[in-house]
């Protein structure tokens, strides 16, 4: 919308940065946003009514629990709407929002940030902003909520990272985030408190109405001890769009994930997806306040073009958006932390390819790796990167369809994709059971085919925004024992399963001229979990949804981790990674010669070392001084070699050589 005079862009907008300020120019005040709102017609409306029961009857897998855990009846609920549509006419149909308002009600009521009612025009696309940041820390005292970031551009009278929030628009400050909280579809409370910080500043107009407020009124202290207020108004802007985030290319590229992702489609990737869309936009509304130069180096990296300089110590990365990677001091040592921000990256190639890349920079005394608010993504990203980090094999997570006859016949027209799900189908409906057998999602021998590329200690980092993809991560970071988890949150977001949108499910039928499914008016659509994830290992069969991962250790936020870089959380991670013994092992050398392989092989606190060509056992050696040279007769024309080292018979490290 172009700005008149009753519309002017913010105070900040024209000192905002660069590489955003235009963008932000666009947007609109909430009043005139509205004013263009409002355009279902009665018949659309119920259209929309009849989708959502048909997706949440047939397709929601998570339903029964849902009911039992929640004591929630949506489909009851959709039935009672659509009955009272029946009874309007369009002069007594209420306004939009109000539809909307339901609608978005009866999906958050069953607490699954997978279930979604997604809004129409013109609220897809859009966020609700204010120009800066509130995150909440505990000390000795309690907790408090301090603003650690403002907008570049953006000022009011001594408001600056660090000032404390005591009220807002009248309510206490934590009365007002428990407020919030009601709101957001959380799985468990530390999701939904952790979503009502966030939603106090930051609001995609994809899954939520915009505020019903056109200001807020802050209360906060200064740095001076002082009390002090402002108002400011909420703005409405188009949601950020990188390059990467509008990608729809299956597996691109050349690396070492090349070979393991050969047999993976655009359409396989499409059907994997495993993300939080509320917390991907409001991510990207993030990036797009507080960190324009992420923007700036991805744009010049899609245009070819030299890329600003990143901050001292960091790894640059050909995916800014997606990792961030550097060495961190502590009083325990150096270490290594990589930061994933987001799974969602279609180019699964390039994506773990990347990854690797990272992690060979890392030093081996240990890793400090960090998914926090990170909403998920491609599921294949989550899981085959696991492989890299232990020696041990990956067992990805199994999934299941709830039993129903249009699941049936959606597996019926995708056999490549879906077949291994349909013989239990087709046995479900006959006796009964609710859900269909659990076949992992991710291909097995893809999830092995790298194996580990970093050996040093890994401790996981975890906070209640961890979600859907992520949590996935997590809990085959856990399964698998890779490392300690080290969580900021009782629990992760806990949101096990793949997605797919009302459109995926429209295309799976697109060739059944008797599809059930309709394209959905003006933009608005659905998302369900379609498929629940199950965990592997010593939780083998728990399901990921609502119970989610608990850390093995918790660290309570503090201000100097939120002002000062994370400084006590690397601390607590540190000790851990202090306490752990680092293995490795790496072929140093492969030749072949006289018809036999030669290995040269380095160790680190291995006490044995297991050798097969070709996935053979050829060899088994005791070492002591931590190098070997192994000699595999009639192995000259084998294409790998791998060696696994040992440490008081406990696999401990693993390393894979292509050799041809």
């Amino acid at each position: 919308m172009a700005h008149t005079a009753d519309t002017p862009a913010p105070d900040f907008v024209p000192r905002a940065a660069p590489p955003v300020r235009e963008h932000l120019a666009a947007s609109t005040g909430l009043t005139d946003f509205l004013a263009g709102a409002g355009t279902l017609t009665l018949d659309e409306r119920r259209l929309i009514v009849d989708q959502a029961l048909l997706m949440l009857e047939q397709n929601y897998v998570h339903l029964p629990l849902k009911a039992a855990m929640h004591a929630v009846n949506p489909l009851q609920r959709l039935r009672v709407l659509r009955r009272r549509l029946e009874r309007q006419t369009k002069e007594t149909m209420p306004r939009e929002w109000m539809f909307h308002a339901e609608m978005s009600e009866i999906f958050h009521s069953v607490r699954d940030l997978h279930t979604n009612y997604l809004l129409p025009a013109p609220y897809a696309g859009k966020v609700a902003f204010l120009p800066f940041l509130v995150e909440r820390y505990e000390d000795e005292r309690g907790e408090h909520f301090i603003v650690t970031h403002v907008a570049q551009g953006f000022t009011a009278p001594a408001f600056e990272p660090g000032v404390e929030i005591t009220h807002w628009s009248g309510i206490p400050i934590a009365n007002a985030v428990d407020l919030n909280a009601t709101r957001f579809a959380g799985s468990n409370a530390a999701a939904r408190r952790s979503r009502g910080i966030q939603s106090l500043t930051v609001r995609p107009l994809r899954i939520h109405l915009p505020p019903f407020e056109e200001w807020v009124t802050v209360s906060y202290i200064d740095a001076a001890g002082n009390p002090q207020d402002m108002r400011e108004n909420w703005r409405i802007v188009n949601n950020l769009e990188l390059p990467q985030f509008a990608d729809t290319r299956g597996p691109t590229g050349t690396g070492p994930a090349e070979t393991a992702l050969a047999g993976i489609t655009p359409a396989d990737t499409a059907l994997a997806q495993g993300l939080d869309l509320d917390m991907d936009e409001a991510n990207r509304a993030k990036i797009m306040l507080f960190a324009p130069k992420v923007v700036a180096r991805k744009k010049a990296l899609e245009a070819g073009e030299e890329a600003p300089e990143v901050r001292a110590g960091e790894i640059p990365t050909s995916k800014p958006e997606v990792f961030r990677a550097q060495e961190v001091q502590t009083s325990s040592g150096t270490f290594g932390y990589i930061r994933i921000f987001t799974f969602f990256d279609r180019d699964v190639n390039g994506f773990i390819t990347e990854f690797i890349r990272l992690l060979q920079q890392m030093p081996d005394r240990g890793l400090i790796l960090d998914v926090r608010d990170n909403g998920g993504g491609v599921i294949f990203n989550a899981e085959f990167a696991l492989q890299t980090l232990t020696p041990r094999r990956i067992t990805p997570e199994p999934v299941q369809f709830i039993s129903s006859p249009l699941n049936l016949r959606i597996c019926r027209l995708h056999p490549r994709e879906l077949g291994a799900w349909l013989p239990s189908l087709e046995q479900a409906l006959e006796i009964g059971a609710t859900f269909s057998s659990a076949v992992p999602l991710s291909p097995e021998d893809a999830a092995n085919a790298i194996g580990q590329q970093y050996s040093g200690p890994v401790v996981l980092l975890t906070n209640a925004r961890c979600y859907s993809a992520t949590d996935i991560f997590a809990a085959g970071f856990q399964d698998h024992q890779i490392g300690p988890v080290l969580g900021t949150d009782e629990n992760t977001g806990a949101g096990g399963a793949n997605v797919w949108t009302h459109e995926d499910l429209l295309n799976t039928l697109a060739d059944d001229p008797d599809t059930p499914y309709v394209r959905l008016p003006k933009g608005a659509g659905m998302r369900v979990s379609i498929r629940r994830t199950l965990r592997v290992g010593a939780n083998s069969g728990t399901p990921v949804e609502d119970l989610g991962i608990t850390p093995d250790e918790l660290h309570r936020m503090t201000r100097r981790d939120l002002l000062e870089g994370n400084a006590d959380l690397f601390e607590h991670a540190g000790r851990i990674l202090e306490g752990v013994e680092p293995h490795g092992v790496s072929i140093t050398d492969a030749t072949a010669a006289d018809g036999a392989l030669r290995l040269k092989v380095k160790a680190t606190n291995i006490d044995r070392l297991d050798v097969y060509v070709d996935q053979r056992p050829r060899a088994s050696i005791d070492l002591s001084d931590g190098q070997a040279d192994v000699t595999v007769p009639d192995a000259a024309t084998a294409s790998s070699a791998r060696v696994e080292g040992f440490a008081a018979g406990e696999l401990v490290a693993s390393r894979t050589a292509h050799l041809n």
